[in-house]
């Protein structure tokens, strides 16, 4: 048996991306504490950190299963810069949900959709909504649709997850990726919109 440790961090994502789950375990735990301390050091809150690390992971593990992985040798970099991105998201993502400049004349800060009363329109289309996701919930594989409820509905980390199932992590975000991309596919199938 060949040593993990002597496996380069290409040949584990050439191996993962033909279908060897347990190569994306070896490079989650060569570089999960790398990637989380980097990314706590700048949110300074553990459970943003966490959502980002996972978030992190989630997109490492679509790319390379989309075949569209072209960093070699390079992949702590390629790591440490999709985790970069994801919290420059979230940073923008904070500000535009909590400033609004009152500088600008032609804006009414006030006349924003989160502010009004909600009409019967939008209410009927957030029922429909709902109605549709759960009927899409519900025609998933058993083994997504439990990570999916855990991940959106119980609100657990993908470690919980993985310790409350008895897989690894890896697996726990492989389930949740398919669960993501089955509903999308179903969802188009069907004309189903899923926004307003």
């Amino acid at each position: 048996m060949v040593h993990t440790q002597s496996i380069t961090d290409d040949k584990l994502v050439a191996s993962y991306a033909k279908g060897n789950n347990e190569a994306f375990d070896i490079l989650l735990k060569r570089h999960q504490d790398k990637v989380f301390n980097y990314i706590f050091k700048i949110v300074k809150n553990e459970d943003i950190a966490n959502d980002i690390f996972q978030d992190t992971f989630v997109k490492a593990i679509m790319t390379i299963k989309q075949g569209r992985y072209t960093e070699n040798g390079k992949f702590p970099a390629w790591i440490s810069r999709i985790a970069h991105n994801l919290i420059i998201d979230y940073y923008r993502q904070e500000k535009s949900e909590n400033m609004q400049s009152c500088d600008v004349e032609d804006v009414d800060i006030l006349n924003k959709k989160e502010l009004s009363e909600e009409t019967i329109e939008d209410v009927i289309i957030t029922d429909q909504i709902h109605s549709d996701v759960k009927h899409l919930v519900k025609i998933l594989p058993d083994l997504q649709r439990e990570v999916l409820l855990m991940r959106y509905y119980k609100n657990m980390s993908f470690k919980e997850i993985a310790e409350a199932t008895g897989v690894s992590i890896n697996t726990a975000l492989g389930r949740m990726r398919y669960a993501i991309l089955n509903m999308r596919r179903i969802a188009e199938e069907k004309d189903i919109v899923l926004t307003f």
